[in-house]
């Protein structure tokens, strides 16, 4: 969001809202997975509201889990980003749930199994993503040296 109190308010509007629909939320199969979805659609209300985009890459602060809509927009700066290995942007490249388990994991610090129970998936689904992503991630990082090194 770029700015604390925004975050803060932001937050809040997302925890009122799911205690107002409490008893709904209880009745769905992944709790936890449906108020991730929602705190992400709001998040990305409010930026569209605003007719912004993530601040993420310009303060490098990832504190915030961020909405589909605005995975994708961040998608795209990670491209962008600079990097000397091309990281950034191979990971804006990765598949949907790759790139959310590699935030959750590697750039919020969530265990695999809180990764899981966020996303409502198993641990063994989140390490399988994870896994994969890595290999991909390392691939494209050895093809991008390779390539470097041939010019």
């Amino acid at each position: 969001m770029g700015d604390k109190r925004l975050a803060g308010q932001v937050v809040h509007e997302v925890f009122m809202a799911l205690l107002y629909d409490w008893n709904r939320l209880m009745e769905e199969a992944s709790p936890a997975s449906s108020a991730w979805a929602f705190f992400k659609s709001v998040v990305a209300e409010e930026l569209a509201w605003q007719g912004r985009g993530s601040a993420m890459p310009e303060t490098a602060a990832f504190d915030l889990v961020l909405a589909r809509d605005l995975l994708n927009s961040v998608r795209d700066k990670f491209a962008v980003m600079e990097s000397s290995i091309g990281l950034y942007a191979a990971i804006a490249r990765l598949p949907e749930r790759q790139f959310d388990v590699m935030v959750l994991v590697y750039v919020l610090g969530y265990s695999l199994q809180k990764t899981a129970h966020v996303m409502g998936v198993s641990s063994a689904t989140v390490r399988s993503h994870r896994d994969r992503a890595r290999k991909r991630l390392a691939r494209e990082l050895e093809s991008s040296r390779q390539e470097r090194i041939d010019e």
